[in-house]
């Protein structure tokens, strides 16, 4: 019986992950390139079709051993899953928004099940399948990257909204006195939490530190000014958490992202700090966990919503 394998795609505003994937989430071979989303939307749209192309080519040179069960595209920004649009992106990929990519792709490969959803959303996808989530029902993905990205699975679906645009969790205010967020709203936990988040509260308070990845590894390693401005976004974190148990009540709350490569030591002082906010009824029934699919959790969740949704 030949091997089925899908293709997984993941477009982010630096770079685009391109994978062969098969139904447990195994990578068969894969691919990186700049996005270069500076050359405008659909450039980085015919890079993304030209990617799914060279995938195809290497299925075809397997012969008869594999055959291809579809397509499937994660990306940032807000997608409208039923058209496989992007509702809204914002500013790391210009023109973005408004992109037909599900129907771009359709053009190109008309024989081929396509599904594009949230880069998040196919996170939690990956997570569910094979991670950290696997054997859950009920829980909340967070990404704590240049900004923070979310998913909230109920009953084993993904909470979707009006559109598609759920999940929007890195905009939750913990401080409604704070600074205006990019959205419109004041004190979102992207402003504390994120990398962008730490980097702008370590400028703020002039200290010496290039990046929030410092900022990290001066933490781990106990500098006194790291520890002022980690403990500022660890609460905002721990603030934000305890918000989402107590409005979704999820057997587990799941990290990921560049943010929580930090690791155990990361991990540990957001539990202590959501505990000390959480009521504790919810709290026995949670769990927070780093996500398990680390750097190609976006590739292999794209991927997998071929056999997640099947078509």
């Amino acid at each position: 019986m030949p091997l089925e394998l899908s293709v997984g795609v993941d477009i982010g505003g630096t770079k685009i992950h391109f994978a062969l994937v098969d139904a447990q989430g195994k990578l068969y071979a894969d691919e990186q390139i700049p996005t270069e989303a500076i050359q405008g939307a659909a450039a980085v749209m015919e890079r993304t079709l030209q990617g799914i192309e060279r995938m195809l080519g290497l299925v075809d040179r397997m012969k008869d051993a594999v055959v291809i069960k579809g397509i499937g595209i994660g990306s940032a920004g807000q997608i409208d899953f039923a058209s496989g649009s992007v509702a809204y992106a914002v500013d790391t990929l210009p023109g973005w928004t408004g992109m037909r990519i599900q129907a771009r792709a359709e053009e190109r490969f008309p024989d081929l099940p396509i599904i594009v959803d949230n880069d998040v959303n196919v996170m939690a996808v990956a997570e569910l399948r094979c991670g950290a989530a696997k054997g859950l029902r009920h829980f909340i993905c967070l990404a704590l990257g240049t900004g923070i990205g979310g998913a909230v699975v109920e009953n084993g679906r993904l909470v979707r909204g009006a559109f598609g645009g759920a999940g929007e969790l890195g905009h939750v205010s913990v401080d409604f006195n704070g600074p205006q967020c990019s959205c419109g709203n004041l004190g979102c936990l992207e402003l504390y939490a994120s990398g962008s988040g730490i980097a702008r509260l370590a400028k703020e308070e002039a200290a010496s530190f290039n990046d929030s990845r410092a900022v990290m590894q001066a933490w781990l390693q106990g500098d006194a000014q790291a520890s002022q401005l980690m403990n500022i976004a660890i609460a905002a974190l721990a603030s934000g958490i305890s918000s989402l148990i107590h409005t979704f009540n999820p057997e587990a709350v799941i990290i990921g992202g560049g943010v929580a490569e930090a690791g155990d030591a990361f991990l540990s002082a957001i539990r202590r700090e959501t505990q000390k906010r959480t009521s504790a009824a919810m709290w026995k029934a949670v769990e927070l966990k780093l996500a398990a699919a680390g750097n190609v959790a976006g590739v292999k969740g794209a991927a997998l919503q071929l056999w997640h949704y099947p078509k």
